[in-house]
C-alpha cells in the first residue's frame, strides 16, 4: 500500500512519511521545495511540483494506483508571514487546496487526512480547547485554514470526498534518528529561542510573567513531531472505521475533526525547567513585559484522538529539546560541510 504526501519534504510532512514507511506503507511525496528540503525525500518515491498542477496529479495515480490516502501537509505557516502578505496564504492554503480536492475527486482519490491547526479556536475559560470549542482565527494563517477546512466539508458532502482533520498546536523535536527537522536555522517559538540563548550563552527572555495561569507565564501545546506524525499514520489505518464509505441515509459524517494535544500544555517556566534538565542548571533567564502581540495561550484536550485514533503523545517535553538540539547541531554540521 502507498500514500501520497503533499508538502512531504517539509519538516512534518517529512515525519510522517518515515512514520509511514517504518511501518511498511510507502510514502509518495509531492512538494515545490519552496519551503521542503530535497535531501528530506531521498530514499523515497518523489515528485517536485505543484499541488494545484492536475497533470501531475494524475500522473501520480496512474503511475501509482495502490495509494490508498493523501495526506495532505502543504502549506505555508508562520503566523507573521501571513499578515505580510495574507494574498499568498490565501492562494496556497486555500486556492491550492480546493484545486488539489478537485484533482483527488477526478481521480476517484477519496480518503484524505488534512493537517491543520488547532490555533483557530476559541480558548475556554481554563485555555483548553476542544473540536466543539468555538472557531476564532486571529490571523490569516489560522483564518486560511479554517475556510480550507469548510471547503473541504462542503466537498465532502457533494462529491464523495471523505476527510479527516487533525488539528494541533505546536510541534517540535525532530526525527528522532535525525532524517529530518525544522528546516529553519532561526526558529521563532520558544524553544528555538531558548536553543539560540543556549548557544550565545546569553539569558534567555521570559516574556509576560502575569498571565492567568498556573506560574504567571504564557502556556503552549508542545507536542513532539513523531507523535504527530504516528497520529497520521493511526487515521490512514483506521479511516474506514473513522468516515465510513457508506453511511445510512441522510447521515452525513464524511468530515471528522480530531485534536492531537497533551491535554495539559506547558508553560514557560515549565519549558525552563525541562531545557535545564537536558542542558544543565546554569542555563540563564530573564523576566520581561509581556510584549504587543503576546498571547496567553491554550491546550488542546485530545480525549477523541484518544478515542477514535487510539493515540497519546509517547515523547516527554524533554525528549522534544534533546531531538531538538541534537538536530541542530546536525543542521550545523550540514551548513558547515
Amino acid at each position: 500500500m502507498k500514500v501520497l504526501i503533499t508538502g512531504g519534504a517539509g519538516f512534518i510532512g517529512s515525519t510522517i512519511a518515515s512514520v509511514f514507511a517504518e511501518r511498511g506503507m510507502t510514502p509518495v511525496i509531492l512538494d515545490s521545495l519552496i519551503t521542503g528540503k530535497p535531501e528530506f525525500a531521498e530514499g523515497k518515491i518523489f515528485y517536485r511540483g505543484d499541488i494545484g498542477d492536475g497533470d501531475l496529479i494524475d500522473e501520480i495515480f496512474r503511475e501509482h494506483p495502490e495509494i490508498i490516502a493523501t495526506v495532505h501537509c502543504a502549506a505555508l505557516i508562520v503566523v507573521p508571514d501571513s499578515m505580510a502578505n495574507p494574498h499568498r496564504y490565501y492562494q496556497v492554503n486555500l486556492s491550492r487546496t480546493l484545486d488539489l480536492a478537485g484533482h483527488l475527486i477526478r481521480n476517484g482519490a477519496d480518503k484524505m487526512i488534512f493537517a491543520s491547526t488547532a490555533g483557530m479556536y476559541r480558548p475556554e475559560a481554563d485555555l483548553s480547547v476542544t473540536e466543539t470549542s468555538v472557531l476564532e482565527p486571529q490571523n490569516p494563517y489560522t483564518r486560511s485554514k479554517m475556510m480550507a477546512e469548510l471547503l473541504l466539508e462542503d466537498l465532502a458532502a457533494a462529491h464523495g470526498l471523505r476527510v479527516i482533520s487533525l488539528r494541533y498546536l505546536n510541534p517540535i523535536g525532530a526525527d528522532p534518528r535525525l532524517r529530518s527537522g525544522l528546516q529553519s536555522s532561526k526558529p521563532t517559538h520558544a524553544l528555538g529561542k531558548m536553543i539560540e540563548s543556549h548557544e550565545l550563552g546569553v539569558p534567555f527572555k521570559i516574556t509576560g510573567v502575569d498571565w492567568p495561569t498556573r506560574d504567571g507565564t504564557a502556556i503552549r501545546d508542545y507536542i513532539h513531531v513523531w507523535d504527530i506524525a504516528r497520529a497520521f499514520y493511526e487515521a490512514a489505518v483506521r479511516f474506514d472505521s473513522i468516515v465510513p464509505p457508506v453511511l445510512p441515509e441522510g447521515v452525513h459524517k464524511a468530515y471528522q475533526v480530531i485534536n492531537l494535544g497533551t491535554g495539559d500544555g506547558t508553560t514557560v517556566r515549565e519549558l525552563v525547567a525541562a531545557f535545564r534538565e537536558v542542558v544543565g542548571d546554569d542555563f540563564q533567564v530573564e523576566e520581561a513585559p509581556a510584549r504587543p502581540g503576546d498571547v496567553v495561550g491554550a491546550f488542546v484536550n485530545p480525549a477523541k484522538a484518544a478515542e477514535m485514533l487510539g493515540w497519546k503523545p509517547e515523547y516527554t517535553i524533554e525528549d522534544a529539546i534533546r531531538h531538538s538540539l541534537e538536530w541542530a547541531a546536525r543542521r550545523r554540521a550540514l551548513d558547515v560541510a
